[in-house]
Order: structure tokens, then C-alpha cells, then sequence
């Protein structure tokens, strides 16, 4: 009798202390969802401006930079629009508009300031571990695509920001340029390509992490394994977090006056949880990727650049093919792709269930009538997805004519959410790109949606800053000129700018030094 009640008092003991436990707070200044780029950007960012601020970050993975960031699974294209071809559009009256190209080759070059600052103040090292000199190449086949991209050339390169940029429809030069895409191909298909020394190869798995390793010595509170399952309004106007030990189930809650949510395809659920009236009426729809890869060392050395094509007729601009060359843990590497895929996933790590539990009462109409409007994605999806390898062996020979089979291995690269939303383009349009919510009071802020995303964080992060803390601008402005040289002028304006930002950021990131070409990557 006496066991038992021993067994009684020492169970009720153990909930108390359980609920005590589940019932802690922790409050802070500011709160980062997702240990990926995204959050390591801001996060670097907050700190350069205000050392002294409170800054906790919460991962459901148990490390940095392990889903969208992560290495295998995005193309790690350091994206400037120096060679795709959906960044500029041919108008109905044959002339090419650049705006967006030019608004994404000014973004790249502000975050190529921002991690050269790092650089220049140790808080990076060695940056050839996260971002390589890497020709870009635009490459097209047919009479009218040949004409587009001469077009394209003439209108990108009268601009200092594209400077550099060579344009040929000759099949020796072509050879030179790509030996590997040229061998064995055959007939008399009009072809041809623009090429451009000043592009990248991005490893943004290795950037994050070491952003984030700098961000613990600056005392940023990094915890990993925590679950943030709800969200919601302190009486105060912040935020409180419920946080779930993803291993021991204990919960703690957190108090910020600033949440940021970058976690990635996770965004979208854990802003639905927040109620503000922002991210009401906006879906998200899945898209996975496929990358072959290439396995054998002799072919991966007969190329050296990132070259883009052109998506075919009907296909969305996520599906642009493109064959890379990639530096990944410092060996060389060469993919193809992307082939779409679909899983009702959010994200890699994801739930089955992430595309069924994102659809709620504001957001069903938005989402029926993406549905309807986007029925050639659904088709294209699907024609994706019942690729067998020949198949897929079959586009990569567009690019690479002698392709064998035995040489090339699939790999399965991160999930990516569409944002859909309603515009003046009509109710459930999809987007492409990256964009950012954040409440009326600037206390709350999430980033949505895919690429050109990681090659934009400094931009995106800056936008962030702006909206969410005009209080601090007078403050922060100096600092922000400081770490940003570019800040506030608009580049196009002044080509001497342009040019001394390509010079200091290629000299701090070591972009004149010759790659390890023949470091190859022997297996997946």
C-alpha cells in the first residue's frame, strides 16, 4: 500500500515538474525561424548594426543550412541573369525587356558586398569554400531562338553591369567554349550562345553554416531540433512561440518584440498561424527537383561553366535545363536539370499532409482557381513525373549529344512552394520568385516563395530591415553604407560605382584566382 502511494507522489511530482517545465518562458528581441540563408543574412546583418541585440534562432533539423540551402539542393547559380533566359522577356514588338535582368544582376551584386564585408572583417574565411569564379553561358538551338539571344545580347551588354558578355553562332568558337556540348553533334540546326567570365558557383549549404558558426560567437542563441508549432500576439503587440524539443516532446515558450519566418516551404503554414491579415488569400503549390549528376570523372573535366537553355513552349520557368558545373566540398562536379517532380510536401523533410493542411477558409477560393488557371502545369507535372532515365537521357543530349547513360545518376534536390495569391492579374495567380510578408506594424515578417531567393538574401534581408524597423533607419544608415558600399545609390546610375564594386568584391572573395579545374568528384 505504501509502494503505491510512493509511486503516486513520485508520478504527480514528475507532471509537476513536466508542466513547470512545459509552462517556462524565454523572452528575447528577436526571434529567427530556419537556420538556413535566409535567417543567417538577417541574423549577420542585425548583429553588424546592433551588437548588443538579443537575437535567438530555432531549426527543426540538427544543423545549419540543411534543406533549401543545402548544397544538393538547389543549383547553387549565383544568379545575376547573366545566362538565363527567363529574366528577359521578348516583347510583341521584338525588343527584349532587361528590367528584371538588370534588377537581379544589382541584387547579386549587394549580397556580393555584404559576404565581402564579412570577409574583409573576419567574420567569413576562406571563401573559395563557398563561392567560385564560374563562367555563365546562355546556349540555344533554332532559328528563333538563335535570333532571341542575339537580341538579348545586344540589349544586355550596351549595360557596365553585363560588361564582358561575348555572343557567337560559330561552331569552332562554340568548341572552345564548350568542348563537351559540341562533340558529337550533328546536322545543321542553327545554334549558338553568349558567354561571360564574371559568373559564380554558389555553395550556399557551406555559406550558411559558416555564417551561422560566426553568429554563435557573437553570442546569436542557435538552438537545433526545436519545432516552433504555434505562433500568436502578446498583449504587449509581440510574439509569443511555442517551441517543441523535436526529441524529448518538452516545450518552452519564447517571447520576441521581431519574428522573422524563413523557413522555407515551412513559411507558408507557421504565417497562416500568425492571423495577421497579410497572409490571408495566399497558397502555396510543391514542386520537387531532379538533378542528374554525373559520375564519370573524364566527362565532368571536359566542362567548365554554367549554361543555360530555354524552357520549352508551355513549360514554367522553373523547368529552364541547365547544365552545371558545380564545387561541391571543394571537388568538381558537373549536374543537369531540373526535372520537375511532385509530392504534396513543403519540404524535403516535410509531411504528406503539408498541401492538404495549407488550404483554410481565406485562402480555398485562391487555391480552386490556381487549380483551374494552371491546368498545363498539372499536365507538364505529371509527364515530369512518369519520366523514365531514357527519357531524361534523352533531354540531357540536347545539351551534351554523347551522353551515355552509365555515366549520369539521379539525385533529388530540394522542394519548392509557389506562392499563389490574387493579383491584378486575376484571383489564384502563381508566382514565381521570391517575395516577403510582414504585418502592419512591421513586428512580424515571413519570406515566401523560390529563386532566384538565396542569390537575393542581402536585398531581400535589407527590404526586411527597412519596413520592419524604420525607427532605427537614421541610426543604422552609416553602418548600412558602411557594410553595403552600394546603399541607397541606384548602380545603373553610376557605372564608376559598378565598376569599383566588381573590382573590391572580386579581390575580397578571390574571384581572379583560377579554379581547382581538375579536382573532380569521383562519386555521389
Amino acid at each position: 500500500m505504501r509502494t503505491n502511494w510512493v509511486r503516486f507522489l513520485f508520478s504527480k511530482s514528475y507532471l509537476v515538474r513536466k508542466v513547470e517545465m512545459s509552462d517556462s518562458h524565454m523572452n528575447t528581441d528577436v526571434i529567427l525561424i530556419g537556420a538556413g540563408i535566409m535567417s543567417a543574412t538577417l541574423g549577420s546583418i542585425l548583429k553588424e548594426l546592433d551588437p548588443d541585440m538579443d537575437i535567438a534562432v530555432f531549426e527543426r533539423l540538427d544543423k545549419a543550412g540543411d534543406e533549401s540551402s543545402n548544397e544538393w539542393n538547389n543549383a547553387g547559380t549565383g544568379h545575376s541573369a547573366l545566362c538565363e533566359l527567363n529574366y528577359t522577356k521578348e516583347n510583341t514588338d521584338g525588343t527584349i525587356d532587361i528590367s528584371k535582368a538588370l534588377k537581379i544582376n544589382e541584387q547579386f551584386q549587394v549580397s556580393k558586398q555584404f559576404w565581402s564585408y564579412l570577409v574583409n572583417n573576419q567574420r567569413l574565411t576562406n571563401p573559395s569554400e563557398f563561392i567560385e569564379p564560374l563562367p555563365h553561358m546562355s546556349f540555344v538551338r533554332g532559328e528563333n531562338n538563335v535570333r532571341f539571344l542575339k537580341k538579348r545580347f545586344e540589349a544586355l551588354s550596351e549595360n557596365p553591369l553585363f560588361e564582358g558578355m561575348e555572343y557567337s553562332d560559330d561552331p569552332e568558337k562554340l568548341m572552345e567554349w564548350t568542348p563537351l556540348m559540341m562533340k558529337e553533334r550533328k546536322g545543321s540546326e542553327p545554334i549558338a550562345a553568349t558567354k561571360i567570365d564574371t559568373g559564380t558557383d554558389v555553395n550556399f549549404g557551406a555559406l550558411t553554416r559558416k555564417m551561422f558558426d560566426q553568429l554563435e560567437e557573437q553570442n546569436v542563441t542557435v538552438q537545433y531540433k526545436q519545432s516552433v508549432d504555434d505562433i500568436k500576439r502578446t498583449n504587449d503587440g509581440g510574439w509569443e512561440l511555442k517551441v517543441r524539443n523535436v526529441d524529448s516532446g518538452e516545450v518552452v515558450r519564447h517571447t520576441a518584440k521581431f519574428v522573422f519566418i524563413g523557413a522555407g516551404g515551412g513559411s507558408l503554414h507557421l504565417l497562416q498561424k500568425t492571423g495577421i491579415p497579410e497572409g490571408r488569400n495566399i497558397g502555396g503549390f510543391p514542386v520537387s527537383g531532379l538533378f542528374m549528376v554525373c559520375k564519370n570523372p573524364d566527362v565532368v573535366s571536359q566542362h567548365h561553366a554554367k549554361v543555360y537553355g530555354k524552357a520549352k513552349v508551355g513549360a514554367p520557368p522553373m523547368s529552364v535545363p541547365h547544365l552545371d558545373t558545380r564545387f561541391i566540398e571543394n571537388k568538381k562536379s558537373l549536374l543537369f536539370g531540373p526535372f520537375a517532380g511532385f509530392s504534396p510536401k513543403f519540404l524535403k523533410t516535410g509531411s504528406l499532409f503539408d498541401l492538404i493542411t495549407s488550404v483554410k477558409p481565406d485562402n480555398l477560393f485562391t487555391m480552386l482557381a490556381a487549380g483551374a488557371k494552371n491546368m498545363s502545369l498539372t499536365k507538364y507535372l505529371i509527364e515530369q513525373v512518369m519520366l523514365s532515365k531514357e527519357k531524361r537521357m534523352e533531354e540531357l543530349r540536347e545539351f551534351v549529344p554523347g551522353a551515355k547513360s552509365e555515366d549520369w545518376d539521379i539525385v533529388i534536390a530540394g522542394q519548392r512552394v509557389q506562392v499563389i495569391k490574387d493579383t491584378d492579374a486575376g484571383k489564384g495567380t502563381l508566382q514565381f520568385g521570391t517575395e516577403v510578408v510582414h504585418s502592419a506594424d512591421g513586428t512580424i515578417a515571413a519570406l515566401l516563395g523560390a529563386s532566384p531567393g538565396a542569390s537575393t538574401a542581402v536585398s531581400v534581408m535589407l527590404q526586411i530591415i527597412e519596413e520592419c524597423f524604420p525607427h532605427k533607419k537614421d541610426d543604422w544608415e552609416s553602418k548600412l553604407k558602411e557594410i553595403i558600399p552600394s546603399y541607397g545609390e541606384a548602380l545603373l546610375e553610376n557605372p564608376e560605382l559598378i565598376e569599383e564594386i566588381k573590382t573590391t568584391t572580386a579581390e575580397a572573395l578571390q574571384l581572379n584566382e583560377k579554379p581547382k579545374e581538375n579536382d573532380v568528384l569521383q562519386e555521389v
